[in-house]
């Protein structure tokens, strides 16, 4: 039954998830449903950046509190994938009112294109405005998992 309403809301507009939750910059759960938004790629929870300045900061985390600030009270909606991914997780484009979360994230500057085009020019506008992860330097996240896997061996 959960399933079936979880499917009825992920096609349906709008979305009456009772419980989301922001797992990190690019993945929610809904009703106990894991999420990964399609097309972008935020970093990793414990992930590190630098600032202009060479300081370094949690850009995992902040990716994370603001992809959670950003649906804060508004309904949630998502388009998904007919099937899950390898981690069986939905892929999907999710919005929060009418705004794309995935497109939001790029954006400002919180997450990077994976595996598409579809918002390059957002990740362009990012960077050259400095936003998010752009304010300094940062690891492409899919580097960040390969090397964390090779240094758990």
């Amino acid at each position: 039954m959960k399933k079936l309403i979880l499917a009825l809301c992920l096609w349906c507009y709008p979305c009456l998830a009772t419980d989301i939750k922001v797992v990190d910059g690019d993945s929610l759960e809904m009703d106990g449903n894991r999420i990964r938004l399609d097309g972008i790629d935020a970093p990793e929870f414990f992930q590190t950046c630098e600032t202009a300045y060479g300081e370094t900061y949690d850009c995992g985390q902040e990716a994370t509190e603001f992809l959670r600030s950003f649906i804060a009270d508004k309904q949630i909606r998502c388009n998904c994938d007919d099937h899950p991914d390898k981690y069986n997780r939905l892929i999907c484009e999710c919005f929060a009112d009418k705004t794309s979360l995935n497109q939001e994230m790029v954006r400002q500057g919180w997450a990077r294109v994976y595996r598409s085009k579809k918002y390059i020019d957002d990740e362009n506008f990012a960077e050259e405005n400095l936003s998010g992860i752009w304010q300094g330097r940062h690891m492409r996240p899919a580097l960040y998992r390969i090397l964390q896997k090779y240094q758990t061996l």
